[in-house]
């Protein structure tokens, strides 16, 4: 992977993070960090189950991959967000 691919895979992490955030009601309570490397991951498996789908390459923006990958984010930042509130 390029420094280029390292630094789109953050900033993609990091919307789709929020995106997570913005869907899901309440306050989360987990820092900006955690909430872009869960992006990043949920961007890679929502990748991985577009791929499986056989619906990651469409023409234009592939909406059911960003939906999965959203999907996805979301339930990292609930998993993410449970267990930072059990540490406290």
């Amino acid at each position: 992977m390029t420094i280029g691919g390292i630094i789109t895979a953050i900033v993609i992490g990091a919307i789709i993070g929020a995106l997570a955030r913005l869907v899901l009601p309440g306050k989360q309570n987990i820092s900006l960090l955690l909430t872009i490397v869960v992006g990043v991951i949920a961007a890679l498996i929502g990748t991985a189950l577009a791929r499986l789908l056989n619906v990651a390459d469409t023409p234009g923006i592939d909406w059911i991959e960003l939906i999965l990958q959203v999907a996805v984010a979301a339930v990292g930042v609930t998993i993410a967000g449970s267990i930072s509130a059990r540490r406290r």
